[in-house]
């Protein structure tokens, strides 16, 4: 089957042939951890790349006799996370035990919560795009509900060639299942949603959204139905690890049922996994129900209640988050575009800000985002690690700001503070990089270059435009150093006389 998308880049339909729309339907259930010095029923460590079984205490090893303990910082962190989301917030909740059997799960259930959760229904919206015109659409994202659970461990099946091991680190480290309505109409919905969420959870502080490490991954629902019909079938996708890859497994799965649908056959409900290798979806076991896991309350654990004053204490701590901080930054002219890419990250918002309230805000971000980012994206590095820091980008702004040097002098001097360090003020004084602005020097250099060309001059006088190109040549002449405006005004005096 060749399967045609003729969407533009915030459609939501998939198209087979003219006649023959399909409509996706996604929701996401991501699980978070939570950013804690110990688990959520031990205290045991929460440490990343420990020796194997390093953090495993009595009670994630589920010896007889272990109870559970509440951390009640984990139960803060859900909570903040919630009111980062605009979620209700429950102020009475329980933990329930999921039973099943594997492996890697010492007490053969899992604590969670599915019938009195921490967190109730919140939004989250998203920027999809931008479309060739730069334009973004809004879009709004439902969350069903937030609850805590604990992690299992991990399997290993490639140390040995006939057993398999077990690593119980991860063993009961506390974990937020953030569960979609199953209101994403697109790959790129999706895509944004995730990254949104991502970004959101790293304000707050309530997880590093490392999706390398695991530390927050997601489980895909996709199913495709008629627009404006029933839900069809979901297959779910488990573990995904990369948004890069959950965009690539919700279009293979996509494909995948359209094709079964034009074909004439049905769906089965069942659970998934993505081979980025293959670039396709495997069936991995029929879906399961809540049934199916037998849940019922947890014994051992008495409910979790809190007053509102709780509440507001952990709501008088939240930061501004990606939001707020992209409308503050639309207020001072920059464009939707530019602020979308300064608050992704809160590392990167930081570092603008702390330039901003020395240069023009306008000229700081276009600086940050193509000079600072495109150098940190090609070498590989973290802003955090920038060999540029805010006050030295700043202080290269500062001097074109000030005339001292010109945009093109300014690139050079950031590679040179880039590969070099060292203050630019001192750099431009001791390099004798300062932009030329002796109105004689400049004018012998522009007498000189329209003496060389009388044959340009003539078709400039015909042709206006061609004035750049004997800019072009000024700046040439005095190596970047002439102040461009005033050789574009000398040039223009003497060519239209």
């Amino acid at each position: 089957m060749s399967l045609v998308d003729t969407r533009t880049p915030n459609e939501a339909h998939f198209f087979l042939g003219e006649d023959h729309p399909w409509e996706l339907v996604i929701g996401l259930e991501v699980h978070a951890q939570v950013t804690s010095e110990a688990k959520l029923f031990s205290g045991a460590s929460t440490g990343f790349g420990a020796e194997q079984n390093s953090h495993v205490s009595l009670v994630d090893a589920a010896m007889p006799g272990m109870l559970p303990v509440v951390n009640e910082h984990c139960v803060r962190q859900a909570v903040k996370t919630g009111l980062g989301l605009k979620a209700q917030i429950n102020k009475l909740s329980t933990f329930d035990r999921k039973n099943y059997f594997y492996p890697d799960l010492p007490q053969g259930y899992q604590i969670s919560q599915l019938y009195h959760p921490i967190v109730g229904e919140g939004t989250v919206a998203v920027q999809v795009g931008p479309d060739p015109q730069g334009n973004f659409e809004s879009v709004e994202i439902g969350i069903e509900r937030l609850h805590l659970e604990q992690d299992a461990g991990k399997s290993m099946h490639d140390q040995h060639p006939t057993m398999s091991f077990v690593d119980l680190n991860r063993s009961g480290v506390a974990l937020m299942e953030i569960v979609s309505k199953p209101d994403i109409r697109s790959i790129d919905e999706a895509k944004a949603y995730l990254t949104k969420l991502r970004s959101i959870l790293r304000y707050l502080g309530t997880c590093d959204g490392n999706m390398d490490q695991g530390s927050m991954r997601a489980d895909v629902n996709v199913s495709v139905r008629k627009p404006g019909g029933e839900f069809g079938t979901r297959c779910e996708i488990k573990n995904v690890n990369s948004i890069r890859f959950m965009g690539q497994a919700i279009d293979y799965e996509a494909r995948r049922q359209i094709e079964i649908l034009e074909e004439g056959g049905s769906i089965d409900q069942e659970t998934r996994l993505f081979d980025p290798v293959k670039g396709e979806t495997r069936s991995m076991r029929s879906k399961e129900e809540a049934h199916d896991y037998r849940y019922f309350p947890d014994p051992d654990l008495l409910p979790v209640e809190f007053d509102d004053a709780f509440v507001a204490e952990i709501a008088a701590s939240l930061p501004e988050l990606p939001d707020e901080k992209r409308a503050r930054f639309m207020e001072a002219g920059i464009s939707e575009y530019n602020a979308s890419i300064l608050v992704s990250e809160g590392a990167i918002s930081q570092y603008f800000e702390a330039i901003w309230e020395r240069v023009d805000p306008i000229l700081a971000a276009n600086w940050v985002i193509n000079d600072l980012l495109g150098a940190l994206n090609k070498a590989g590095t973290a802003i955090t690690d920038s060999p540029v820091s805010g006050d030295q980008l700043a202080g290269i702004i500062e001097l074109i700001s000030k005339g001292t040097i010109s945009g093109k002098i300014a690139k050079d001097l950031f590679e040179i503070v880039w590969n070099e360090g060292g203050d630019p003020s001192e750099i431009v004084e001791k390099r004798g990089m300062a932009q030329v602005t002796d109105t004689g020097a400049i004018e012998a250099a522009v007498d000189a270059v329209i003496a060389e060309n009388p044959e340009k001059v003539q078709q400039a006088k015909e042709k206006p435009a061609l004035i750049g190109w004997f800019v072009g040549q000024v700046m040439a002449a005095t190596k970047g150093k002439a102040n461009p405006k005033a050789v574009n005004e000398m040039l223009r005096a003497k060519i239209d006389s």
